[in-house]
């Protein structure tokens, strides 16, 4: 007897995530095609070390992240029986107060989020530790950022953790992104760096803090994930999607720190530079590499630092 396969409703767990993301049935597909032999090997991953493991999710502004690290915590779940938090860089980022006091100090520039430099690395690295620490059970509060506002939430509106997890996913835009040699720093790529960054200055105090703060991150990251783009062109469309969802979900009053059209190709060349040199450098680093085409349609999965190309 044939079954159809479509007659038969997900898993509770399956339709709340859709619910949570705007998504239609189309996407378990995807994701059970492809995402569901990902949280298979995360789990074997977890069962091999022996201990709570982190898992980097890298990708760029609008490429699926947060969904697929919303998934896997389900899946992961649901299917494997593993406690996981799903973490964003973005919730990192330092308070509007103090990105000011840095615009005022260091360059006008870091007034915008998003490059590093503008992120909170000191309560990162606290969250992930009390998170991954294999100690006696806590409530760990995980930050969370307002894009409306452009500033932190305040504490009584973090969510909470009770750790110690099995499975931490943390996702960022510049997730990976190593240092860049002087001579790639002098040489502006766009009209932002050309006329608001002549001196260099910006580029090169968030070139520090990669060195400084992101590369003893990646020491302690068990497993990558790289969704990849096919080229920084797609980062716009994208990236509007994302602040046309987001001013839908709220009201006027709310949406009015959201950015048109002209805000926002000004916003995307702060994340030029990083963007491009991860989508050449990160893919053959990567434990799980997802490339997609335009529309975000994944066209192929591999294992680059591992097994060599599948699916």
């Amino acid at each position: 007897m044939t079954v159809n396969r479509t007659s038969i409703p997900p898993p509770t767990w399956q339709t709340a995530l859709l619910e949570r993301h705007g998504l239609d049935a189309a996407y378990l597909e995807t994701a059970l095609k492809w995402f569901a032999p990902l949280a298979q090997s995360l789990a074997e991953h977890h069962r091999g070390a022996g201990r709570p493991i982190l898992v980097a999710i890298n990708g760029c502004q609008g490429s699926g992240k947060t969904t697929l690290g919303d998934y896997l915590c389900a899946a992961l779940a649901a299917e494997h029986d593993l406690t996981a938090v799903a973490l964003s860089l973005d919730d990192f980022y330092l308070t509007r107060t103090e990105r000011d006091a840095l615009a005022s100090t260091v360059h006008p520039l870091l007034s915008t989020r998003g490059v590093p430099g503008t992120h909170d690395i000191a309560l990162l690295a606290d969250t992930l530790t009390r998170l991954l620490v294999p100690e006696s059970p806590e409530e760990v509060a995980i930050p969370r950022f307002d894009k409306s506002l452009d500033d932190r939430r305040p504490r009584l509106e973090w969510d909470s953790v009770t750790s110690p997890v099995q499975v931490v996913l943390l996702e960022g835009w510049c997730l990976g992104a190593v240092p860049e040699s002087a001579d790639a720093l002098s040489m502006p790529l766009n009209e932002l760096e050309i006329n608001e960054d002549p001196e260099g200055r910006w580029r090169e105090y968030s070139n520090g803090v990669l060195e400084r703060d992101f590369l003893p991150l990646y020491q302690v990251i068990d497993q990558w994930v790289m969704l990849a783009a096919p080229s920084f062109d797609c980062v716009f469309e994208w990236r509007r999607e994302q602040e046309q969802k987001l001013t839908e979900s709220l009201s006027s009053r709310e949406a009015v720190g959201l950015m048109n059209d002209e805000q926002l190709r000004r916003f995307i060349q702060h994340y030029e530079r990083i963007t491009r040199a991860c989508l050449q450098q990160l893919p053959s680093r990567s434990n799980h590499l997802f490339r997609l085409d335009e529309q975000r349609k994944i066209l192929s999965y591999s294992q680059p630092s591992s097994t060599g190309e599948s699916g």
